[in-house]
Parts: structure tokens; sequence; C-alpha cells
């Protein structure tokens, strides 16, 4: 199968089942933007050696299953695909897991800033990726039908990142910078 088709050379693209619509149109920037974040995702297994990958190759199909649903333009074509559905068991498997990660973590007291580790800060590059993929699905949803489980899972999914940026560093030896505002 060849990569290119030329179908797209004239700035417009397919969804999911045929409808043509331009490249910069809201629906491709919101389901770009999670393919982006599946992206940083992969960087963040590979900066964490494979420790993560349990927890984020499941995250990463479920990315593609919600960015699938996104390019199917209707809940019809997603089901007419079969496309996988996001359910509130996924949101909850997200929320188990912060739970877990958060019972080895110090509390935390300030706000923090970024870095300390490459693992500890792409996790964060992927909750501010995440949060951007939220923004765009939110303003989508104000003008297209869009599930409102996918806003809930991209929600919850940046939660998760920042969570997971806190463990990876503390694991790694390394202790949140707090911000210390100028005053």
């Amino acid at each position: 199968m060849k990569i290119y088709t030329r179908t797209g050379d004239s700035g417009q693209t397919s969804l999911l089942g045929g409808t043509r619509v331009p490249k910069d149109s809201l629906r491709i920037e919101a389901y770009g933007t999670v393919d982006e974040l599946n992206s940083h995702l992969g960087l963040l297994r590979d900066h964490a050696a494979g420790t993560l990958d349990e927890l984020v190759v499941p995250i990463q199909e479920m990315l593609f299953s919600l960015g699938s649903r996104l390019a199917s333009g209707t809940e019809e074509q997603a089901e007419k695909f079969k496309v996988p559905h996001i359910t509130d068991a996924d949101i909850t498997a997200l929320e188990n897991e912060m739970d877990r990660m958060e019972r080895e973590l110090p509390e935390m007291r300030n706000f923090i800033l970024p870095g300390g580790h490459v693992a500890a800060s792409q996790a964060h590059v992927c909750r501010t990726v995440c949060r951007r993929a939220e923004r765009l699905v939110v303003h989508l949803a104000s003008q297209e039908p869009v599930a409102e489980i996918v806003v809930r899972y991209l929600n919850r999914l940046s939660d998760l990142l920042f969570v997971l940026a806190r463990h990876v560093a503390h694991r790694n030896g390394v202790a949140d910078t707090p911000w210390k505002p100028r005053g």
C-alpha cells in the first residue's frame, strides 16, 4: 500500500467514511492534536526506557480510538466502522492509576515547574498537548456533535499526565521544583 494518494494536494482530506473537509477544519485540528499527543507519548515511553509501557501503551491505543471517533464525523459513522468506544471504565482506570501513583508522592504544596528528568519533562509536554487537544475538542463540540466522554477522557488524561510527571521524577530521585513567584 502506498502512503501517498495525492488526494490531499488541494488542501482537502477525507473523514472516515469519505466526507471531504478542508485540512484546516476544526475537526482535523482536534484529531490531529490527539495524534500529536500520541506521538509525544511514544517519545515519553522511549525516554522511560520501557518502564511506562504497561501504562502508556493502552492509553495510546485509546487515543487511536478517540481520534478515529473524531475522524468519523458522526457517532453513526464511528459505529458503522466499528470504532472502539471510550467508556466510563476507561476514565475510572485513569483515576485509579492516579490514586496509586499519588500514594507514593509527597504532598504537593505549591505549583511546580516542569523539569528535572527528561521523562518527567516529556510527561509535562504530553500534559500540555493533551490540554490543547481538550480545548480543541471543546471548541469542536460547541459547533458539531461530539460525545461528551471524549472531553472527559482528555481532561482526566491530562490530570494523569501531571501526576505521572511527578511520579517519574520522584522514582528517579528528583524533587519537585516549586514555583516561587516574585513578590
